[in-house]
């Protein structure tokens, strides 16, 4: 007996012993109309049981990584597991873009926009936002087609894997820009307190981390895009310096593994990312939590985590707060609302780490908080559920598309549906 497939991080080992790769199409509807119950595997990059199943576990990294340009020329149709990095590379040698990324670029098109993953921007949607069309193949191994027209859209985009396989995913796309990177050292919070909306609107993607050691916030991501006019570089910005040289935001990694910084202009996907395609993103030995509030509150949760400062600090290896600009997909943590998200990269010790989540859960309970679908959390499914106005109907939705329940799993049906 080998070796059981595990996550990208090593947390989660899955129940199954193999996992499936079909190479085609009809190789992938034939597993899915025998299984009994089946999930589909992206990158791997979630930190829970989401991609979890007792029955048949799927990779389609060997499925067809097909990047088409459609006649409309504003929309691109791409393999769904295919990573960001890929895409993107693809995009820009024939002159597009995506409007915005991920801090990584090794995840994959389908599992990204399945969880809402996001990039930063208070004027950028999450990732699931550009999509406009999805391929599926449903339990019965049919394959069915989902467009923004369709009233079902907007709860199948951002889907956990509850609805079927997703095999091609169509993107609005844009064209092709240039992007300027700096980075800025030691905000002081009175500074981020008295500007926030500022700072976080300051350029086209802003993020900003700290380790909740003291009255400074390590670093400011700043990420200009040229075509929007000139963006005035200053040695002092709200109180922080202009970092002189590269940095990573963990520190004591290489910045080696980080995209671009001091300005330099380059290509949107060689900066909307902090993380490199070809090297080991983040830490690489890590656990990942994250929690959305509205970013009409976030300063108040901020001074929230920070009275709990001595409680994180231990077990953190940097936390990183974004803002993404509200959509209408159902189950996304910014549906109908503008969201503020505070990550946290944990050491690489679950206990630990469990131990520190219902702290932090509870410190930001007075705010409405959600957690990211693919991240480690201990939230309970009663909290949960009733911030998901839409959860009825997409349950009814689940219901639609998978009868069987074939592409449901512990995950789904703890956090989606009644305990009965």
């Amino acid at each position: 007996m080998g070796q059981r497939p595990a996550n990208w991080a090593g947390n989660v080992t899955f129940h199954v012993e193999h996992v499936h790769r079909p190479s085609s199409l009809e190789q992938l509807q034939k597993l899915v109309a025998r299984a009994d119950r089946i999930r589909v595997l992206g990158s791997g990059h979630s930190f829970n049981s989401i991609a979890d199943t007792d029955g048949e576990l799927i990779s389609l990294a060997g499925m067809p990584e097909d990047v088409t340009v459609n006649a409309d020329g504003t929309s691109v149709t791409v393999g769904a597991a295919m990573p960001y990095g890929e895409v993107s590379q693809r995009l820009h040698a024939e002159g597009y873009a995506l409007h915005n990324l991920g801090s990584l670029p090794h995840i994959s098109v389908a599992g990204s926009c399945a969880t809402a993953t996001h990039g930063s921007g208070v004027t950028n949607g999450n990732l699931a936002t550009a999509v406009s069309a999805i391929d599926l193949v449903t339990g019965d191994g049919e394959m069915v087609t989902l467009t923004a027209q369709d009233d079902a859209f907007p709860g199948a985009v951002v889907g956990l894997g509850a609805l079927g396989a997703v095999v091609n995913v169509t993107l609005t796309v844009e064209p092709a820009y240039d992007v300027e990177q700096y980075v800025f050292e030691d905000l002081p919070h009175e500074a981020l307190t008295e500007h926030f909306d500022t700072i976080v609107s300051a350029a086209y993607s802003v993020s900003l981390f700290t380790r909740w050691r003291s009255q400074k916030f390590d670093q400011v991501w700043v990420k200009h895009r040229a075509d929007r006019g000139p963006w005035t570089a200053r040695e002092e910005w709200f109180g922080a310096r202009m970092a002189r040289a590269a940095r990573h935001p963990v520190p004591g990694m290489s910045p080696e593994h980080c995209t671009e910084q001091a300005g330099q202009r380059g290509p949107w996907h060689e900066r909307l990312p902090h993380f490199r395609l070809g090297f080991t993103p983040s830490s690489g030995e890590e656990l990942q939590s994250e929690y959305f509030v509205p970013r009409s509150r976030a300063v108040e949760a901020i001074h929230a985590l920070d009275r709990i400062r001595d409680v994180i600090a231990p077990v953190l290896q940097i936390s990183e707060i974004r803002t993404i600009a509200a959509d209408d997909l159902w189950l996304s943590p910014a549906y109908q609302k503008d969201v503020v998200a505070v990550h946290f990269t944990w050491i690489d010790d679950p206990r630990a780490v469990h131990t520190v989540l219902p702290v932090i859960e509870d410190a930001l309970d007075p705010f409405d908080p959600v957690p990211h679908w693919g991240k480690v959390f201990t939230m309970p499914a009663q909290r949960l559920r009733p911030r998901y106005p839409r959860l009825p109907d997409f349950r009814e939705l689940v219901n639609r598309y998978d009868p069987d329940r074939k592409f449901r799993n512990d995950f789904t049906d703890r956090y989606l549906f009644d305990a009965s």
